[in-house]
């Protein structure tokens, strides 16, 4: 059964069925109509006792949807766990608890305990010891909870999955089996997703009871109000056309993705040096570390915060104005969830790709995932850049309030200091002092935009090769072979994120990729064949080990089959 959302079904959180307390605090947080999501869930968990499948992207007002109806139905003066909320990271973990705390502030005696790894268990054991009524986990520390018998889930009513796409991304499985087989089968069960993969769909179909599935907008969309641009750049250039991006855009707010951490360091690390309001968010930090960031985050005393997916996951901020993709995500799917953190509350936002040549193949499969084609712009030059900060300069100076009480004992000394210059000349001076980095920075800099006619003319040059004759002969290209094809998950896109990664080198010269259903063969510039031989041999991928090696003469011309190997 599936339900839309129909526009002209307009309904205030009054008439949903809500208790006066629990309204008070609705309010006093400024909710005024609920979201799509919450007009169609909250009568459904109120009024029923379905299951519920919700597909909606982030910033929707899930939390809402499945919260404020939860608190309507529990008995406050029953201290044991009626309801498990399941989330991929601490950072989600802590927000929901949040969102219910403020939610009940007029409803005394509702008790809600966030569990979840890097934080002291002992703390968290004393708190579920008090006892509570909802309880807010990651998987991993509330498996542990169930096996030290601290937490009982035998008896709980609601089991909430959030996000659950990305647990599964993140490879909860097993814990998220192990916790779902403890729980009483007369519960119900809301699984929210911004996407719907076969995992996804079996958690659905072994451990929810005929669900009603709620759709807001398209399965997989982006939010209607992001606009989509890619960046095309020679991967040397990636940073640099970074640096202009944020430079052509003054007031930016936002979130840099990258794939790895080591990747998010060095990012960060860059833009701080070159003096810009930076900082990162990854595994290794402490849980005062991110606190931090996050908190400086919100404050809006960092402009952009650059983080892997993993971090980034249960990070609830608005105003968001870019997303910036450093790197596409291996799972394209997950371009969704990242651009998802733009564009919310009806506010337009813009989702960024910096791209290569070959990495540009990606995004007609992106633009099938989102149902929106992306704008390819050309890499503002330092002309545009420097036209777009002066601009900026002068609003704010046109903005900016004058306080004639608070300035006029200074007057004077400034007006005799100034005296001797022109109105001409000080607005010069002004615009100088503020200016000159800008225009002393891109003075003479390279046009970044990688020319698609430069790899023509290289093709039509592959081309015209003589029979038998490879780019390897020539000294050009080596040609590998390595035990990773398609059914292992693995694409053009994702081969070259894991080359990159392994040698921790994005400038590594990548020529032509073929993925054979159990195999595949790649080639890469001749000078980075051996660190790309060995960094490999030393990764693993999706568990499994790799094996890589220079390809035969006979594998060069192989189209088709198996090669005659020992495979795992």
């Amino acid at each position: 059964m599936q339900l839309n959302f129909l526009k002209d079904n307009i309904l205030t959180f009054n008439t949903l069925g809500l208790s006066p307390n629990l309204l008070k605090g609705i309010e006093e947080l400024g909710y005024i109509r609920p979201t799509p999501i919450q007009e169609q869930i909250i009568p459904i968990i109120l009024n029923s006792e379905k299951d519920i499948v919700g597909l909606a992207q982030t910033g929707t007002g899930k939390t809402a949807a499945f919260g404020l109806p939860v608190i309507e139905q529990t008995d406050i003066s029953d201290l044991t766990v009626s309801t498990l909320i399941l989330a991929p990271t601490r950072e989600l973990c802590m927000q929901i608890s949040k969102d219910f705390e403020s939610y009940s502030t007029h409803l005394p005696g509702f008790r809600v305990v966030p569990v979840y790894g890097g934080a002291s268990i002992e703390v968290q054991i004393k708190a579920l010891k008090r006892g509570v009524h909802v309880i807010v986990a990651t998987p991993g520390r509330m498996l542990d909870l169930i096996k030290r018998k601290v937490a009982n889930i035998s008896a709980i009513r609601t089991l909430i999955l959030d996000e659950a796409d990305e647990m599964l991304n993140m490879g909860f499985r097993d814990e998220l089996d192990s916790i779902l087989e403890k729980t009483p089968e007369s519960k119900r069960t809301f699984l929210f997703s911004a996407t719907m993969p076969k995992e996804v769909a079996r958690i659905a179909g072994r451990y929810m009871n005929n669900p009603v599935q709620i759709t807001i907008g398209k399965q997989n969309a982006g939010a209607e109000n992001v606009r989509h641009i890619y960046y095309q750049v020679h991967a040397r250039d990636r940073y640099e056309a970074l640096k202009r991006i944020a430079d052509f855009n003054p007031n930016i707010y936002s979130i840099v993705f990258c794939r790895t951490r080591t990747e998010t360091k060095e990012v960060a690390d860059k833009l701080i040096k070159d003096g810009y309001n930076a900082d990162a968010l990854h595994g290794d930090l402490s849980q005062s570390q991110r606190d931090h960031v996050m908190k400086r985050f919100r404050e809006r005393t960092l402009q952009m915060l650059v983080a892997t997916d993993v971090a980034a996951r249960g990070i609830d901020v608005s105003d968001i104005s870019h997303i910036i993709n450093y790197n596409l995500p291996e799972e394209l799917d997950i371009y969704t969830h990242r651009s998802g953190r733009t564009g919310r509350a009806e506010k337009s936002g813009i989702s960024i790709a910096i791209v290569n040549y070959r990495e540009k193949n990606s995004i007609p499969l992106i633009e099938k995932i989102i149902g929106k084609k992306f704008e390819k712009m050309p890499v503002p030059t330092g002309v545009e850049i420097c036209k777009k900060q002066l601009f900026n300069l002068i609003d704010r100076m046109e903005r900016v309030e004058v306080d004639e009480e608070q300035i006029a004992p200074f007057m004077g000394t400034v007006n005799k200091k100034l005296e001797w210059l022109s109105k001409e000349q000080i607005i010069k001076h002004f615009v100088s002092l503020e200016f000159n980095r800008f225009l002393e920075y891109y003075k003479n800099t390279p046009d970044l935009n990688e020319k698609e006619e430069q790899h023509e003319r290289q093709g039509k040059r592959q081309k015209g090769e003589r029979p038998g004759q490879s780019r390897h002969r020539k000294g050009g290209y080596a040609r590998f072979f390595v035990n990773l094809g398609k059914k292992d998950g693995i694409l053009p896109v994702r081969l070259i994120g894991l080359i990159n990664d392994s040698t921790h080198d994005r400038d590594i010269n990548i020529g032509d990729i073929d993925i054979k259903d159990n195999f595949s063969f790649f080639e890469v510039g001749e000078r980075y064949a051996s660190k790309v031989m060995n960094s490999l041999k030393k990764s693993r991928f999706n568990g499994r080990t790799i094996n890589v090696e220079p390809a035969t003469e006979e594998d060069r011309g192989r189209k088709k089959g198996t090669r005659k190997e020992n495979r795992e």
